[in-house]
């Protein structure tokens, strides 16, 4: 027999996928559920700590519990090319998100340029001795008022010096503009994907659940030489983004005559 709190969260999620509680609805308060029966205190909240682990509502104080916007964006990987052409303004998440009709953008946080030692793994990424200084900038990707994934980028310090990219501040356009307006132009790049458990920090910054998976994206940008001038970490709710990759190359090699 299902628990009175499961068959309580699991009718609720029913509600809440079927759009009858739609995004930024509020559930009723627990002491309206149980006066009307749905079970004790414990239950009604036990049901809702349910729905927040999964994914389905956000409680914060002074705003109760509402449903959580659960829609998908499209990230494609060809929102890199679009931002390469001349004169963009926006950057490779405005330009993803707009063509959605979604009102995303990046908001940089404090402080927005640090100059760091390398961590081992950054190094790594970057091809460059650990501890050797770097400029680290982080951002937030946001759809209105939501924080749809974490982002942050390092770079050695003299490609950051002179793509401005070791000033505070939005770099307008977006930062692969900017290394090109420096003479630095990237040339090809990696992303490694992979599925993770949330941290307790990465789950509350970014307003989800402890059970609800987060990508995390580790991306490599090359230029001409071959030289590793960037590296982007991105870590995003899973049910928020859909990473497309398409369309691919490929190469299919000819069999040599006998």
């Amino acid at each position: 027999m299902t628990a009175k709190w499961k068959a309580l969260a699991d009718r609720l999620a029913a509600e809440i996928e079927n759009g009858t509680r739609p995004p930024g609805s509020a559930l009723p308060h627990i002491l309206s559920l149980v006066d009307a029966g749905e079970g004790s205190r414990a239950t009604v909240g036990r049901a809702y700590k349910e729905l927040e682990a999964t994914g389905y509502v956000i409680s914060t104080r002074g705003h109760g519990t509402v449903v959580r916007d659960r829609s998908r964006v499209q990230v494609p990987l060809s929102r890199f090319e679009r931002v390469l052409e001349p004169g963009g303004a926006r950057g490779p998440w405005e330009t993803a998100t707009a063509e959605q009709g979604l009102a995303g953008r990046m908001e940089v946080e404090t402080p927005a340029a640090e100059t760091l030692e390398a961590p081992a793994d950054v190094a790594s990424f970057l091809k460059i001795d650990a501890d050797a200084p770097v400029i680290r900038r982080r951002r937030r990707a946001m759809i209105d008022t939501d924080v749809i994934a974490l982002q942050e980028a390092w770079y050695p310090a003299d490609v950051a010096e002179a793509a401005g990219l070791d000033r505070p501040g939005k770099v307008e356009g977006g930062v692969l503009a900017a290394l090109i307006a420096a003479g630095i132009i990237p040339a090809e790049a990696d992303e490694y994907v992979s599925a993770d458990t949330p941290t307790a920090e990465q789950a509350a910054r970014l307003s989800i659940g402890g059970r609800v998976s987060v990508l995390s994206v580790d991306r490599v940008t090359r230029d001409r030489t071959g030289r590793t001038i960037e590296l982007v970490r991105l870590v995003g709710a899973a049910d928020r983004l859909r990473l497309i990759y398409a369309p691919l190359p490929l190469k299919v090699r000819t069999p040599r005559n006998p």
